[in-house]
């Protein structure tokens, strides 16, 4: 096959740009052709906020390119990981346009919330799921803190559920988890379009022993993931075993500030997911505290592809992805008395989460190859093109 990828690049690269490269790297090594068009966040300030605002709801280059593109040359798919905001949905209409089938990955839940990750005031929120138009978003400025802006975005999610392009210009979406599939029907999107693809790691590294005397934080330094949970409850923690961090964003300052309070706490800056995957290697386990909900949590999967054991927080996708007992341990949600008491135990218990690594990678090798990966996506494409052909919604 042939295959058109988009993506929009963020300000901090993360779990998408990861998933993305995994992707385009395995299509290729199974022998398909892909090609990644990206732009970049970076570029917003250059292009202008206004100019970037109306263009969320439809960037007329976007469109063009995209039509020129699959006018220039013979695609199979146009597969989506992320068009928001210098792409836009404008890119789906192009694809229409030239009878070219499109894959929309759903990283996050751009398409219902405003700020798409549900969560806000430092607590999980549904106030717009299943909204026509997510106007409480605006009201409470839930995209940068700006109500002019979360008026764009809201623009952008209401216009084009109004315009049926949610409905009829997709011929497949990809949600992560089943948790995540259930939300995104719960918001309006049709139940039989929407398919579910674990993230995968390929190629698997090799389990790790454990050993290192250290637990291990590994994601963006923001609210939303519960960083200042995480950070009290070590503090108050006893005999806890050191907790070193790894990541970056907005709570950077809280997060070097905790670690010269305790010196049970060290801040490691980001790092390469080479050296990532060695330090959870050699961690007794992961922490995973997020409080919003994680479409799918991918350091949990790298941490299992290692072996090593989780501490998650028991909501969103991490509370089926993990099982007590079996691949680590849950502790309530921004409670920090409860993840306290499970670092403790934890801490304490050493030989326990030893015991669990052979149970860990085996929930990795079961669900998270790049075998496994590789069939459902080409089953995906496969179903995008019975779609379109069914629903004969190709437009001259």
């Amino acid at each position: 096959m042939k295959i058109l990828m988009l993506h929009n690049r963020y300000l901090l690269p993360g779990g998408e740009e990861q998933s993305t490269a995994a992707d385009v790297a395995l299509l290729a090594e199974y022998g398909h052709q892909v090609q990644l068009l990206e732009q970049d966040n970076r570029d917003i300030e250059r292009l202008g906020r206004t100019r970037i605002a109306l263009g969320t709801i439809w960037a007329p280059d976007s469109f063009r390119r995209i039509r020129e593109k699959l006018r220039a040359e013979t695609f199979d798919i146009l597969h989506v990981q992320n068009f928001f905001p210098l792409w836009s949905p404008s890119v789906y209409y192009a694809a229409s346009r030239c009878g070219v089938p499109v894959v929309q990955t759903l990283h996050n839940y751009r398409l219902l919330c405003v700020n798409s990750v549900f969560f806000r005031d430092n607590h999980a929120c549904e106030d717009c799921l299943g909204r026509a138009v997510p106007w409480p978003g605006v009201l409470h400025g839930c995209y940068r803190n700006s109500r002019a802006a979360s008026a764009a975005v809201a623009g952008m999610i209401g216009v084009h559920k109004l315009m049926g392009t949610w409905s009829n210009k997709v011929q497949v979406y990809v949600a992560v988890s089943e948790f995540a599939r259930e939300k995104y029907i719960a918001g309006g999107l049709p139940a039989d379009r929407i398919v579910v693809r674990p993230n995968f790691l390929h190629p698997p590294p090799e389990p790790g022993e454990g050993g290192g005397g250290y637990a291990l934080f590994v994601g963006r330094l923001s609210p939303e993931k519960g960083i200042a949970t995480l950070l009290e409850a070590w503090k108050t923690a006893d005999h806890a075993i050191p907790l070193k961090i790894v990541g970056e964003g907005p709570l950077k300052d809280l997060v070097t500030a905790n670690c010269q309070a305790s010196s049970g706490i060290e801040y490691l800056g980001p790092r390469p997911l080479a050296e990532v995957l060695q330090l959870m290697s050699r961690a007794e386990f992961l922490v995973f505290p997020s409080e919003w909900y994680e479409t799918m949590g991918r350091t949990i999967m790298e941490a299992f592809a290692v072996g090593t054991p989780v501490l998650a927080a028991r909501i969103g996708t991490p509370a089926s992805m993990v099982v007590p007992g079996k691949t680590g341990f849950h502790f309530r949600a921004g409670d920090v008395l409860s993840l306290r008491q499970q670092v403790e135990w934890c801490s304490g218990n050493l030989q326990e989460l030893q015991a669990l690594r052979k149970n860990v990678r085996a929930a990795f090798e079961e669900t998270y190859t790049g075998a496994a990966a590789a069939a459902s996506l080409l089953a995906i494409y496969r179903a995008a093109h019975e779609s379109l052909a069914a629903g004969d919604v190709r437009q001259s």
